[in-house]
């Protein structure tokens, strides 16, 4: 097993220099994971509602879908901060050290504690690594339908530059699919039907966000175009393409009753 020292030998005279962000899902819903693959995780990180990096480097940690696994990020210079309102704006500074195995090493941590600012030697010798990938964890992964999860920012990337192995896999089934607001926690049912399915729909959205849902369109214009980057979208179930038009339908009707998307939701009809 390949011991975390002898890739970054810097821990052994240093180890003191430095702070640990384990970045995990914010409790606005913001997805580190997420920023980390529009190349935004510097952005993520720099805005802090303390003052957490009181060290000269950070190691930057993001937590892989709830797991114990952890991505690594990269490891960062801070060079202080401003203040703005009650925030804490770092400028921070990506270093080399180990920079070709940013988003390809993955550490297995047990993190049990709340604090997600620890002193690197507080957890070093809990951290062990699991796997350095071939390739970058990115955008153009498909997970799959049953775990599928995606914002709408990656999802607006994905079908702007019409990646080729998410638009076969959502053009080739019919279904039915959810769409939550991280915000207020109202759902909107819909369903995928007709030529490219999933794919010809969800491309609706992309165009101002609400897709023509008369719901979505209030909510955006209450608040700002800005506000679809609250929204995700999930598949609810899938059928092959030759399924009949009226029975996806049907189980739009099914799962709208389900969850209650007219009474409370987005649902306008």
């Amino acid at each position: 097993m390949i011991q975390i020292y002898e890739i970054f030998p810097e821990f052994k005279t240093h180890l003191e220099e430095y702070k640990v962000h384990l970045a995990q899902t914010t409790p606005n819903g913001d997805e580190p994971l997420d920023a980390f693959k529009l190349g935004e995780f510097d952005k993520f990180q720099a805005n802090q509602n303390r003052r957490n990096f009181e060290k000269k480097y950070i190691f930057s940690l993001i937590q892989m879908d709830n797991t114990k696994k952890w991505l690594y990020a990269g490891i960062y210079k801070s060079n202080g901060y401003e203040e703005k309102g009650e925030k804490y704006c770092y400028n921070t500074e990506l270093t080399n050290i180990q920079k070709d195995l940013i988003g390809r090493l993955i550490f297995q941590y047990n993190k049990k504690q709340r604090n997600c600012y620890p002193h690197l030697n507080t957890i070093i010798n809990d951290l062990t690594i699991s796997e350095i990938r071939p390739k970058k964890v990115e955008i153009l992964e498909f997970s799959g339908y049953e775990s599928l999860k995606i914002a709408y920012p990656i999802l607006r990337k994905i079908i702007f530059e019409q990646n080729k192995a998410w638009k076969t896999a959502l053009s080739n089934i019919k279904g039915i699919y959810l769409i939550s607001d991280k915000k207020t926690g109202k759902l909107y049912v819909g369903a995928a039907y007709g030529s490219q399915a999933f794919w010809t729909r969800w491309s609706d959205y992309m165009k101002d966000g609400s897709g023509g849902n008369k719901e979505l369109e209030k909510v955006l214009k209450e608040n700002s175009p800005d506000y679809v980057s609250n929204f995700s979208f999930s598949i609810l179930e899938i059928h092959s393409n030759l399924t009949d038009d009226e029975f996806i339908l049907e189980r739009e009707k099914y799962w709208k009753d389900i969850l209650l998307t007219k009474e409370f939701g987005y649902n306008e009809n």
